[in-house]
């Protein structure tokens, strides 16, 4: 089975800052998937966030560049997001995401229906 678990979220003040974490299963290779970030927001579509692709570059909303960092750890297949400088824009329920190589193409844009497994979301809330 394919489980993606995030953490990390809860709320905090504008300017702030907060440490999301996805545990991917063991079975996982991040060299061999594209990971992501994305986020929905209360009436909103979801939305992506950020991407990481398997030889490691990234890929960034412009709403978040400069403020947000993915990376992960692929020994112990961990996807982070690193968020700084929050506003209260940024709120809503994130969720990790993960597309296998195998699918076809290492370079999905950071677009929902590019990717097949989900986690349940943490909620992230920035008040002013």
């Amino acid at each position: 089975q394919v489980q993606l678990v995030e953490s990390g979220g809860g709320s905090v003040q504008s300017g702030g800052s907060l440490r999301l974490t996805c545990a991917a299963p063991s079975l996982y290779t991040h060299m061999s998937y594209t990971m992501a970030w994305f986020r929905q927001a209360p009436g909103k579509e979801r939305e992506g966030v950020a991407a990481i692709f398997q030889d490691g570059t990234t890929n960034y909303a412009d709403s978040v560049k400069g403020r947000f960092t993915i990376s992960q750890d692929t020994a112990e297949n961990l996807l982070y997001l690193q968020m700084n400088d929050l506003n209260p824009d940024d709120t809503g329920m994130y969720y990790c995401a993960a597309r296998s190589i195998a699918v076809g193409g290492s370079r999905p844009p950071l677009a929902v229906y590019f990717y097949h497994d989900w986690g349940q979301g943490t909620q992230v809330t920035v008040t002013s």
